[in-house]
């Protein structure tokens, strides 16, 4: 996505949540976007704040880019949700010193291409074999993939460049498009590959396997930050540190998203403060 297209993505978002970040001291407000992983950690530190803290947490549905954009210009408290170094690098770069980075939700994030495991890896294990003719008509030359604004849609893009793929389509719609089709395929035994991240309940849910990527197209290993707005921080200490502290081990995480696709995201996150009694208090106090 080019500057000028977040630009305007970003001044749609300022109509939505103008003044709501910092119209009340006791508010904060988070902004979010429906990818599973996000939607979890969000859920969870919002029902933490509302329900252990005196202070009410709103959340804003949007795009990735808007977010970016709005936590830099005070439109939105946080963010849980930035993927660095790489797949989100580009609009991290532009807000960088108008933002402050709370620390790491979880590491060992990926990005990749991913198809089901019942296509032959002898057939298809690498981006280089969509090359071939054979696999381009298999897959009616479509890649599936997810929002148009997602930093993995970018590198997709670079990836149909990097290994020359002309004869293919990026086919954007959302996450919840893109588990979709890929339901249906696993359910016809279909060929499909589908972009894809890991933490993901898909993992738990079907057996897949990312494709190799010996150009290293769509980035390497990544870490998932909590960014704020600028001086939220100091307004908002408390919150500002039980951010902070947050972490979860990467398989943990899609553990309890799987079960979120399985019950709710309200129960699983329930569970997982019923489990996880040591670890909120210590999100919560700081106290070991």
């Amino acid at each position: 996505m080019n500057k000028t297209s977040r630009m305007l993505m970003t001044g749609a978002l300022g109509l939505a949540v103008a003044g709501g970040a910092t119209a009340q001291d006791d508010t904060v407000e988070f902004g979010w976007t429906a990818w599973s992983d996000a939607e979890f950690v969000t859920k969870l530190a919002a029902r933490l704040i509302n329900e252990r803290t005196d202070v009410e947490a709103e959340l804003t549905q949007t795009d990735i880019a808007p977010q970016y954009q709005g936590v830099a210009e005070g439109d939105i408290d946080a963010m849980m949700m930035a993927w660095l170094p790489a797949t989100h690098g580009d609009y991290y770069e532009e807000v960088a010193a108008d933002v402050e980075n709370l620390g790491v939700l979880y590491n060992g994030a990926r990005l990749g291409w991913v198809v089901p495991d019942y296509i032959p890896e002898d057939q298809l294990s690498s981006l280089a074999d969509l090359n071939d003719p054979d696999v381009q008509d298999k897959l009616d030359g479509t890649i599936t993939g997810i929002d148009p604004g997602a930093g993995l849609t970018s590198l997709s893009e670079e990836a149909l460049e990097t290994y020359e793929l002309d004869g293919y389509n990026l086919q954007t719609s959302s996450g919840a498009g893109m588990t979709a089709a890929l339901e249906r395929a696993v359910g016809r035994d279909e060929w499909l590959v589908a972009t894809g991240w890991s933490p993901h309940w898909k993992f738990g849910a079907y057996e897949l396997r990312y494709l190799e990527d010996p150009e290293g197209a769509l980035g390497g290993p990544e870490r998932v930050h909590t960014l704020a707005r600028s001086g939220f921080s100091a307004e908002q200490p408390e919150i500002a540190a039980m951010l902070s502290r947050m972490y979860i081990p990467i398989d943990q995480l899609q553990k309890y998203m799987f079960e979120a696709r399985e019950t709710s995201y309200e129960e699983a996150i329930g569970a997982f403060i019923e489990e996880n009694p040591d670890r909120i208090d210590y999100w919560l106090t700081g106290d070991v």
